[in-house]
């Protein structure tokens, strides 16, 4: 993803500050630009940073971040409610545009299972499938997890309440409002998510498949492009889009 978004810096007329990796990793994020170890450094240098990491480092970079006083978008999957608490913390010194996919087609979809699922009534059983290539080490996918939220905001209800995240043995009868998980994983595949509303009789199924990961790349640029210079507080693509 930073080869990635070197890339993608390039190609919108950004210009790139330079990359941070963990200690002991060598090489250059772009052509001039050694990758650091120094987040802090980075930071001062830089007018926005983007997090494409792993949850142990984003205590770091938020810290750097509010320490130079700059705005950072947060595209790293795999947070726990701790992350999400310090992402809380440090919204109220910078803003901070955090989120489980950077993709704009996706931040639209994400719109879409909200007001469908919004109108459509209770009966209507939500099931979001996900596969990805066989190195992703979280599951349910981020994405999954953002799409979640949409489904259950549309309903009303919080997603920790109703979420089903995994089936095995003699489960019984599927629960009322639930809002199931599948994850498979396997290949080089970068990324397909499909939101399914099974109703009596029909269904509808709205869906994304990411062919690179350029996309997301090109939706964390433009992030970034949109939240430098914005006040303090917490972001998510959505803004970015103005749904």
């Amino acid at each position: 993803m930073g080869q990635a978004i070197a890339a993608a810096a390039g190609d919108a007329g950004v210009m790139l500050a330079g990359g941070a990796d963990r200690a002991g990793v060598t090489g250059e994020v772009a052509p001039g630009l050694a990758i650091t170890a120094d987040e802090n450094a980075l930071a001062g240098q830089s007018d926005v940073l983007i997090d494409f990491s792993v949850p142990a480092a984003l205590e770091a970079h938020l810290a750097a971040a509010v320490a130079a006083g700059k705005p950072i978008v947060i595209g790293t999957t795999g947070l726990e409610p701790r992350h999400h608490a310090l992402i809380d913390q440090a919204a109220r010194t910078i803003a901070v545009l955090q989120t489980g996919n950077t993709s704009l087609g996706v931040t639209l979809l994400a719109a879409l299972v909200r007001q469908a699922a919004a109108r459509l009534a209770r009966d209507w059983d939500i099931e979001i499938v996900e596969m990805h290539h066989r190195h992703k080490v979280d599951a349910p996918s981020g994405t999954s997890l953002l799409l979640g939220e949409a489904a259950a905001a549309g309903r009303g209800v919080a997603l920790g309440e109703v979420a089903d995240r995994g089936r095995d043995g003699i489960t019984g009868a599927r629960a009322d409002g639930a809002i199931g998980f599948a994850s498979l994983r396997g290949g080089s595949v970068a990324g397909d998510h499909m939101v399914v509303f099974a109703g009596e009789g029909e269904r509808i199924e709205l869906g994304h498949r990411a062919e690179s990961r350029a996309i997301f790349a090109r939706g964390a640029v433009k992030a970034a492009q949109w939240i430098a210079g914005r006040a303090a507080g917490r972001y998510a693509m959505g803004d970015v889009l103005d749904l």
